[in-house]
Parts: C-alpha cells; structure tokens; sequence
C-alpha cells in the first residue's frame, strides 16, 4: 500500500513572490475588450442611428434624430419611443466618466426631449 502525503494548499499570502529576474507578465490586449460598447450601438436589434448622432449640438436635434431613426429602423424589437430612449440611456450609462458634465447635461435634457416629442410624460 502507497502512503499519501496530504500537501497543505498554499494561500496567497503564502506564496513566494515573483522574483526580479523571472519572465515579466504578457500585457493583457484591450482592443478587443474595451470596444465591445461600440459594438452594441453597431449592430445592436435597438436600431439603426444616424452617424454621430450623440455628438450633436443640442438635445433637441439628439431627440429629433433618435425619433427619426426609431421610426425608420427595420431592426428594432419594441416601440421607437422604448428603443430611442433605451439607446440613449445605453450611451449615457457606457459613457460614465468620459462624459464632460456639459455633455452629460445635454444628453439628460435629450431624454426630456425625445418625451416631448413622443408626447410622454
């Protein structure tokens, strides 16, 4: 009969650390992580948007072109008015940090436009 020894499992704290002369780490590739957003305003069932259309001026022309572009899409699933302001509110969210509070601002006052224009409360 073999004897087995049971090997306690090392914790992380009890691991030795990496020594300087050791191989250094791969770079993780952002590329393909950090553009997957993109992606979604591509290819998204949402609906098909004009280009550059949340860089525009001001809210009123994001709401008219999100109202445009929610009638006429052949793509979207729900009703134009759930899919402008859902991809609104998908840019907005995506946008986080990286959205000047200016912008941020436009963009909000954008959601109270295209609930105008759709006649919602």
């Amino acid at each position: 009969m073999t004897q087995h020894k049971k090997r306690a499992r090392k914790t992380a704290s009890a691991r030795r650390p990496r020594r300087a002369d050791s191989a250094p780490a791969r770079p993780r590739e952002k590329a393909a992580t950090r553009r997957w957003s993109h992606q979604v305003m591509e290819t998204s069932d949402a609906l098909d948007l004009e280009p550059d259309v949340f860089r525009r001026g001001s809210a009123r022309q994001i709401a008219l072109s999100l109202k445009r572009s929610a009638e006429r899409s052949q793509r979207r699933k729900s009703a134009p008015f759930r899919s402008a302001m859902s991809m609104l509110t998908f840019y907005i969210n995506r946008g986080g940090k990286n959205l000047s509070p200016s912008r941020l601002r436009v963009l909000e006052r954008a959601k109270d436009e295209l609930r105008d224009i759709f006649h919602r409360t």
